[in-house]
């Protein structure tokens, strides 16, 4: 990581230098940004905002503190590249149960009411990217984001005790949205320029707005519990999906080395059950999970957490307060559960929830500091609810072939199959944004074709020429709010060099005058000629900023491809990129917005001209 730019750091570098001098301790009469509930998507997005210390932004929870024991545990690989953005991927890696396999089992064909493993296989996670598959208890993803949201230039921090009540959106006003709330000293009144709620399935907020959840229970309902036990069944340790006679398990080991939670199929529901399965008792989740299990046998030594639950699959109406054909700004947002309900077993909600606080954070900050047009923040919601929709549609087809009877399944391997061959969706690296005024189109898609338009930017190693180590291009940026421009040469660098002279004011036009040239574009180069000859110093000046109140020049934005040493890895030829060079825009929340010849400066223009205002 880098520090010291802004002279020298003795203490911890994850500590940002503070933006803010006097945070009011008591929840301002205004804010720019009042976030409801701190969830994933909630603390995520107070990590993002606490980038920008001029934006005041509060978060409020009715909790008194912290959450302590989380429902959501499952970390899919774009979660934990996200987590890279926000500086703690390593940390939370080595506290985490890697998923390396998942095994499958079913009845034994000569004896059925006995269960024997029927197939073994390796998890996706490593086939896809290079961050792993982990299960962690979403208090800690909180904390961590809680951290970085504590540390950024905004020093943001929970206020805990206050309960949201209600808000009214008002035509004009600095502050349109009033929101009354409840802390303990009473009901009182906070105004803001934009709400966003992410108080899960119950959320006051989208009822505040007149949204709806639309879609239905599916009449299947689960005993769901995190357990110590003593067994006998051998792949405790390794997620399993098990089909008996007795009914269903999802297994998953916890982190920690000895909990796991367990998924248990209570049957279908009736019509007329009013709920009642959902006072099932923890004995009988037990029994009914060793009736599954059998031959093996649980002794359950404690229970750390349970709950029933019947699997729903809902979308709300509308992920923002402004409906269909209006062409007024969004002033509340939704995220997480208050905008998308399903079933827990396909380790989506809280991945999912991260990311719509990623896509709306850098677009409240860039709207609210003058880079972006107002017209920036309609795109989460035209971006984020197809993806609900996708995710929904996904998770009924998993859950109801997780809870199929032993004699609908004609293929033993079904499971299995489907498993591995939807890994891109569920690992979180399937969604793709159309085009739009931050997403460009696919006429020069052929020059990248590793780089699909509107993915996320899938990063691949190469050779910083700086210090000559081998580091992922992708991993050194961070979840700050700028955009990343990754320019890669033609086979002499003379295009490049050329690009580099034109491109200059073009960046300029939207960086404003009296910040790092750097601020809002963060612009790297990575050549195609061997490290040997190539230096850092014959870069153009583009690749080589001064920034920080000592000027500094930044020694890491000059790159080579591979393979070199400690990597077999050509990102040209892994990432099929064209030896004539291309150029690769990408948004703040890492998703491929532009792919350009290095020929067309005055393209890389229009689209910037899109997407940004320029800088006063």
């Amino acid at each position: 990581m880098q520090f010291h730019h802004h002279g020298y750091v003795s203490g911890d570098p994850r500590v940002l230098p503070a933006g803010v001098e006097d945070r009011p301790s008591e929840l301002p009469d205004e804010v720019d940004v009042l976030i409801v509930g701190s969830g994933p998507a909630g603390m995520l997005l107070a990590a993002q905002m606490s980038q920008y210390p001029g934006i005041t932004t509060r978060i409020i929870e009715k909790r008194d503190g912290r959450l302590v024991l989380g429902q959501a545990d499952g970390i899919q690989p774009r979660s934990v590249e996200t987590f890279q953005a926000f500086g703690f991927a390593e940390r939370i890696i080595a506290e985490a149960y890697n998923i390396g396999w998942m095994n499958f089992w079913g009845p034994n064909p000569d004896n059925p009411d006995e269960i024997v493993r029927t197939a073994r296989t390796a998890d996706y996670a490593y086939d896809i990217c290079e961050f792993p598959h982990l299960i962690v208890n979403q208090a800690r993803v909180l904390d961590y984001f809680a951290e970085a949201a504590a540390h950024g230039p905004a020093r943001i921090t929970p206020d805990y005790g206050v309960e949201f009540l209600g808000l009214t959106v008002h035509e004009e006003g600095e502050h349109p949205v009033e929101v009354t709330v409840r802390d303990a000293n009473g009901e009182r009144t906070v105004r803001a320029r934009y709400v966003v709620g992410c108080d899960g399935a119950r959320s006051g907020v989208r009822a505040a707005i007149g949204r709806t959840h639309v879609g239905a229970m599916a009449a299947h309902a689960w005993g769901v519990m995190d357990v110590l036990v003593n067994t006998d069944f051998p792949d405790w340790r390794t997620k399993c999906a098990i089909n008996s006679e007795a009914g269903n398990i999802l297994h998953i080991p916890r982190e920690g080395g000895y909990l796991s939670r367990m998924y248990i199929d209570l049957g279908e529901v009736s019509a007329d059950d009013n709920r009642s399965v959902r006072h099932t008792t923890i004995d009988a989740i037990i029994e009914k999970a060793n009736a599954i299990l059998h031959p093996y046998t649980l002794d359950v030594k404690e229970v750390a957490w349970h709950s029933v639950y019947e699997v729903g699959h809902r979308v709300t109406d509308g992920f923002d307060d402004v409906d269909a054909g209006s062409d007024r700004t969004p002033r509340v947002f939704l995220t997480g559960d208050a905008c998308h309900t399903h079933s827990a077993k396909a380790g989506q909600g809280m991945n999912v929830s991260m990311q719509d606080g990623f896509n709306l954070g850098w677009k409240l900050g860039s709207v609210l500091t003058g880079r972006a047009p107002e017209a920036l923040l309609a795109t989460y919601g035209a971006e984020r609810r197809p993806v609900a929709q996708q995710l929904i549609d996904f998770d009924r087809e998993w859950s109801s072939l997780m809870a199929r009877k032993p004699e609908e399944i004609s293929d033993p391997n079904e499971l299995a199959t489907f498993y591995l061959g939807t890994a891109e969706f569920p690992s979180g690296f399937m969604t793709q944004y159309t085009s739009s005024m931050i997403t460009g189109t696919d006429a020069h898609q052929a020059l990248a074709g590793g780089f699909p338009l509107g993915k996320r930017f899938k990063s691949a190693e190469v050779v910083r020429i700086g210090d000559g180590n081998v580091t992922h291009l992708g991993h050194h940026a961070r979840a700050d709010g700028r955009w990343r421009v990754y320019a890669f040469a033609d086979r002499d660098g003379s295009a490049l060099a050329a690009w580099a002279e034109a491109a200059t004011p073009v960046f300029a036009r939207f960086t404003p005058a009296d910040a790092d040239v750097d601020a809002v574009f963060d612009v790297k180069a990575i050549y195609q000629q061997p490290y040997e000859e190539l230096e850092v110093a014959a870069a153009p000046a583009l690749f080589q900023p001064k920034t920080g109140p000592l000027g500094l020049t930044d020694w890491e934005k000059v790159y080579t491809s591979g393979p070199y040493k400690w990597t077999t890895t050509d990102i040209f030829e892994a990432r099929e990129l064209s030896r004539d060079g291309v150029v690769i825009v990408v948004r703040p929340d890492q998703y491929v917005a532009a792919i350009l010849p290095l020929d067309a400066v005055g393209e890389l223009e229009g689209f910037l001209e899109g997407a940004f205002l320029p800088a006063s």
